[in-house]
């Protein structure tokens, strides 16, 4: 569902009718009389409806996390905020980028439209920026031919299977984060799908290495082997860029999330 469109008819239709209303229909209206109920409720609603168009367009937008594979960053439930103008002013239902500010840097977690469907909503974290060599074979990462030190730390628990998995702190740019990694999982799973610079992606039982196009950004989960990213699904290009998230505002099931975020 494109939220975005709904809003903006929403946006025409009630600011259409306020127009009317406001410069023609009350006017030719007798002294007194009250406005038809479609008129007054259309009016009512176009200031409020405004307001959150161009709040959740140029501003911040609300998210839910659906699955797991930000944990231990983002779990399933939290509900985050989204700046969406660190990356650039763009125009809200088409998306199209009018003013340049900032780049994403390497750590950023970033919602993005998903590549081979973008009517769905992904969030990962950036690992690669525009002409990086990224090789993640044997669970490691190596970004530019430079090993990313992976530094353990307490297991994390899984609180709803019971389940413990180590946990490891990572520094990617300026950002330092907890990432999981399973050691009994495969090292690589191949279900790789074709998509654009596929050319620029080696894969083998291992795992892959990849040059990032111009323009483009390789994303993954800290869930590393519970992730579906840019190893399987290719680049996620600019123009697909929602947002950088910034705070998590709510989960119903841990009111302790509130505000925490890495």
């Amino acid at each position: 569902m494109n939220f975005a469109l709904i809003l903006f008819i929403l946006v025409v239709a009630t600011g259409v009718v306020w127009c009317f209303n406001h410069f023609w229909a009350r006017k030719k209206r007798p002294a007194g009389a009250r406005d038809p109920w479609w008129v007054e409720y259309g009016g009512s609603f176009f200031p409020v409806i405004l307001a959150v168009f161009l709040l959740r367009s140029f501003l911040v937008e609300p998210f839910k996390i659906p699955s797991g594979s930000m944990i231990p960053t983002l779990l399933v439930g939290d509900f985050i905020l989204v700046n969406k103008y660190t990356y650039g002013v763009r125009l809200p239902v088409i998306n199209k980028k009018i003013v340049e500010l900032n780049s994403p840097q390497r750590g950023d977690v970033v919602v993005f439209r998903y590549p081979p469907d973008p009517s769905l909503d992904y969030i990962k974290r950036v690992v690669g920026l525009p002409g990086d060599k990224i090789v993640y074979r044997n669970k490691t990462l190596t970004i530019n031919g430079k090993e990313i030190a992976q530094k353990k730390v307490e297991d994390y628990l899984d609180r709803d299977r019971l389940f413990y998995t180590p946990r490891f702190t990572e520094t990617l740019g300026s950002v330092e984060h907890d990432i999981l990694v399973e050691p009994d999982a495969p090292p690589f799973v191949q279900q790789i799908v074709r998509f654009p610079y596929g050319d620029k992606c080696h894969y083998n039982s291992e795992g892959v290495s990849c040059e990032v196009p111009a323009g483009h950004y390789f994303m993954m989960g800290d869930n590393r082997d519970n992730s579906q990213d840019s190893r399987f699904w290719g680049f996620v290009p600019d123009e697909n860029l929602v947002g950088k998230a910034i705070f998590i505002w709510f989960n119903f099931s841990n009111l302790n999330r509130i505000g925490s975020f890495h």
